[in-house]
């Protein structure tokens, strides 16, 4: 009887998470606009590769939240600032290096889709706003008290990532749709589009540590 009872609780843990990893990944931000962007010139594939970035970084936050990493938690809180400060520079970087690039579409090789990885998960975990919204989900929902062991922390964990690259392959599956109908002209204009985008979102990152900066 007591197997029976676990089994369905392990199911909604996941599926819970599956929900919390989609809406917590949806809404669009500087990481959608670098998928967006890296689907229609260099193909789904980075597109969902840069996904799968974000993802991972979700999955290792909701994993500090899921397992009570309390200690981790606090030490990324305390140092926000600093990550901030990083993660703006690094986009500020990224929207410069966008809005210059050539407007060619290309495949991406193993080296460039792991860098489109490694560069949207290293974003991803800059950004303190992402564990601040997993603790908040988590305790809204009640699920520090409800995961008692680290098989059911980890099944919400696996929901939580899942979710996300859900969303980030429904999102570069559309895009890709668009890929074969534009231009070199048009590319251009949706490099320096997405560029400038991303460059303001460093900006506004940046700006938001100064006092009254945005008030």
């Amino acid at each position: 009887m007591q197997y029976g009872g676990e089994e369905p609780m392990k199911i909604n843990g996941f599926l819970k998470g599956l929900l919390m990893g989609f809406s917590i990944a949806a809404p669009v931000g500087p990481i959608g606009v670098l998928c967006i962007r890296r689907t229609l010139t260099q193909g789904r594939l980075t597109g969902l590769m840069s996904g799968l970035g974000a993802a991972s970084a979700d999955a290792v936050y909701g994993g500090i939240a899921g397992f009570g990493l309390t200690l981790v938690a606090n030490f990324l809180v305390d140092h926000s600032i600093g990550l901030r400060i990083v993660g703006g520079i690094f986009l500020i970087y990224l929207g410069v290096k966008t809005a210059l690039a050539k407007p060619v579409k290309t495949e991406a090789t193993t080296t460039q889709m792991a860098g489109a990885y490694g560069s949207t998960f290293f974003l991803t975990l800059t950004n303190p706003g992402t564990i601040l919204s997993f603790l908040a989900v988590f305790a809204g929902l009640g699920l520090v008290s409800a995961t008692p062991s680290y098989l059911d922390a980890g099944i919400l964990v696996l929901g939580i990532f899942l979710g996300s690259a859900l969303w980030w392959l429904l999102l570069t599956g559309g895009v890709e749709l668009l890929r074969e109908t534009l231009s070199d002209r048009r590319l251009r204009w949706i490099n320096s589009i997405s560029g400038g985008i991303i460059l303001s979102f460093g900006l506004i990152a940046l700006g938001s540590l100064i006092p009254g900066a945005l008030s």
